[in-house]
């Protein structure tokens, strides 16, 4: 999946990241950026490479999975598929909501 079709797909779900109260900046490598900005409502998204409360590293492939929900991340941290620096409570936020 290309950065703009991940993109589209995390600015679809952007509602359900409202109340979040933070900035997730998602680095797919060379792939790109995705950032969350999370304190405005509607949450804003885009591919500027912004300084982040939280940044979650994991490949586009992995990314596609768990904008599906096909991958859980708790489980993606688990097995070494995603990386977080930053807030680890910020990241668990984030996770429950795109569990719901």
């Amino acid at each position: 999946m290309k950065l703009e079709q991940i993109t589209q797909s995390v600015s679809a779900r952007a509602l359900d990241l409202a109340g979040l109260n933070a900035r997730v900046k998602f680095d797919l490598g060379d792939e790109g950026i995705v950032m969350v900005d999370g304190t405005s409502l509607p949450p804003a998204v885009s591919n500027e490479a912004e300084e982040a409360d939280c940044t979650i590293r994991l490949s586009a492939d992995d990314m596609e999975k768990l904008i599906a929900g096909s991958l859980n991340p708790t489980l993606a941290y688990t097995l070494g598929k995603l990386k977080i620096e930053g807030s680890m409570g910020i990241a668990m936020k984030l996770a429950s909501m795109l569990d719901e």
